[in-house]
């Protein structure tokens, strides 16, 4: 099938919205012949550039609601996801640079395994993903090259992640997961229908 589409998919690894949008997310792509690009970000800087809270900060009533949801669409969407788990908050960066380091060396494909088997980790495995043996052990289970780990720390890779922050500063991105196609933003897993309707327009 000829690519219509280009998506830039920015997002945090720790997000359990990702999660939740993520392998739909894959099938859109598929279905559609879109191609993809994979974006880490980091979220401590869009944040204050956008005006949102970390979770951390956030009113007491935002924070249960936020719970309330994610068991809605875990049980909607058929999705176990423990909404509390062990490791979190946990820090993003670790992983955003093993993704960034994979989607360079790997090709988007490999990523997209990745992000996936972190989200996982994190929301239904009780694993920490920002320990390096865990993101060791994430490599071996997908075949992929546990040099990756040491790729992650280098500058290449480091000053990338920091483009896809600066590229989705400038994109008007304020939320994860966000899928940008042509300049138009679709913010959350639960916009995911109103993506499908943008590829499968004319390009």
């Amino acid at each position: 099938m000829p690519v219509s589409h280009s998506v830039d998919y920015y997002f945090a690894p720790q997000s359990p919205w990702m999660f939740l949008g993520h392998a739909r997310f894959r099938e859109l792509l598929r279905r559609t012949g879109s191609a993809v690009r994979v974006l880490p970000v980091d979220y401590g800087r869009i944040f204050p550039a956008s005006g949102g809270i970390p979770l951390p900060q956030r009113a007491p009533q935002r924070q249960a609601y936020r719970l309330v949801e994610l068991r809605r669409f875990s049980q909607w969407l058929g999705i176990p996801l423990n909404v509390q788990p062990r490791h979190f908050p946990v820090a993003g960066d670790p992983a955003s640079l093993l993704i960034t380091a994979v989607a360079r060396a790997d090709g988007a494909e490999a990523a997209l395994d990745l992000i996936g088997a972190i989200g996982a980790a994190i929301w239904q495995r009780e694993l920490d993903a920002a320990d390096p043996d865990v993101l060791c052990q994430l490599l071996q289970e997908l075949g992929l090259p546990a040099v990756r780990l040491d790729e992650a720390a280098s500058g290449p890779v480091r000053l990338a992640y920091d483009e896809h922050t600066r590229q989705a500063i400038d994109a008007g991105v304020f939320g994860a997961p966000s899928y940008v196609v042509d300049g138009e933003i679709f913010w959350g897993q639960d916009r995911l229908e109103l993506l499908a309707q943008r590829l499968a327009a004319a390009p």
